[in-house]
C-alpha cells in the first residue's frame, strides 16, 4: 500500500508521530563486548546494529569481500558488514554457492540475495572510504584496522546507524580521528513522480518512508558542516536537494550531541570505577 503524505503537510505530524524535523529515539552504548578492541551497540528508532572494532593489528592479507581503504605507508581500515537473516520482513536464505543458491531456490530468490550481496558490498565500501580519511591511519603503517558491522534491525537510515555505530566504536578503541562523523537520512514529502518542487523536507526516514520518498543520507565530521559522505539511491527533482541536504545536517548536529553525551558518559563512569 503506497505511502499516504497527503495528510503531512496538514498535521504537520507523520505516521510516527513526529514532526518534519525530529530524529527518531536514539539509544547507544559502548565498551559492550569485552574480549573487543572497541564496541559498540546502537538503535535509532528500530533499526539496531551492533559494531566491534579489533586493532589495529599486523595487517592481514586482504580478500575480495569487505570494504578496504588504505596502503603500506598507513593502515588500511577494512569494513565487514553482515545482515541477520531477522533483521527485515525478507528472509535471507543461506547456502555455500551461488550455483548451488540459484537450483535450490530458483532464479527470482537468488537475484533478491545477489542484490542483497551488492547492497552489502556499498555500505563496506562507503563506511571504508569515509573513516580511511577521518582516522589518523598514518600512526599505524602497515597495519590493519577492522570493523566489524552486524545488523540486527532494519527500519530505514541503515548506512547512517552503521557511521554511527562505528564512530562509538572506533572511539572505544582508542584510535585518534579527527573528529566524530555522524550521519543521518533527510528526505522529500513527495515522490519524484509528482514534480513537486516545493515539497517539505524531512528528517531521519523511517523504513516505510525510505521505500515511499526520495532520499539521501549525509555524514559529517565534527560540529562543523564539513560532508564527508553523500548518498543519494533515489531520483528528485534538482530543486529539493538543498533542502534535503540542510535539514540533514542540521541533523547530523543532534545526533552528534547525543553520541557525544554516550562517550562522555562512559568516561565520567570509567573515572568513577578507577577512583573508587
Amino acid at each position: 500500500m503506497p505511502l499516504d503524505t497527503s495528510t503531512y503537510a496538514l498535521a504537520l505530524l507523520r505516521l510516527d508521530g513526529r514532526r518534519w524535523n525530529e530524529l527518531r529515539r536514539i539509544h547507544a552504548q559502548i565498551s559492550i563486548q569485552a574480549a573487543a578492541d572497541g564496541s559498540s551497540y546502537l538503535e535509532m528508532g528500530n533499526t539496531k546494529v551492533l559494531c566491534t572494532v579489533a586493532g589495529p593489528a599486523e595487517e592481514r592479507r586482504r580478500g575480495t569481500g569487505g570494504g578496504v581503504a588504505g596502503g603500506d605507508e598507513k593502515a588500511s581500515v577494512m569494513v565487514e558488514v553482515s545482515v541477520a537473516g531477522f533483521s527485515g520482513v525478507d528472509r535471507k536464505r543461506r547456502g555455500r554457492g551461488d550455483k548451488a543458491l540459484e537450483e535450490l531456490y530458483g532464479s527470482s530468490s537468488w537475484k533478491g540475495a545477489d542484490r542483497r550481496s551488492k547492497r552489502t558490498s556499498e555500505l563496506q565500501s562507503t563506511i571504508a572510504s569515509a573513516f580511511s580519511t577521518t582516522l589518523f591511519t598514518n600512526l599505524y603503517p602497515r597495519s590493519t584496522i577492522t570493523v566489524s558491522l552486524h545488523v540486527l534491525a532494519q527500519d530505514g537510515s541503515l548506512l547512517a546507524a552503521c557511521l554511527n555505530a562505528a564512530t562509538l566504536a572506533l572511539i572505544d578503541a582508542g584510535i585518534p580521528m579527527v573528529d566524530y562523523i555522524v550521519a543521518c537520512t533527510a528526505g522529500s514529502t513527495s515522490a519524484y513522480s509528482s514534480n513537486d518542487e516545493s515539497a517539505d523536507p524531512l528528517l531521519d526516514l523511517n523504513g516505510i518512508e525510505e521505500q515511499e520518498l526520495p532520499f539521501l543520507t549525509v555524514g559529517t565530521v565534527g560540529a562543523k558542516e564539513k560532508v564527508s559522505v553523500l548518498i543519494m539511491e533515489t531520483r528528485v527533482q534538482i530543486g529539493r536537494v538543498e533542502g534535503m541536504l540542510a535539514v540533514g545536517v542540521d541533523g547530523c548536529k543532534q545526533v552528534r550531541e547525543i553520541l557525544d553525551g554516550v562517550v562522555r558518559r562512559q568516561r565520567k563512569r570509567i573515572m568513577g570505577s578507577t577512583a573508587s
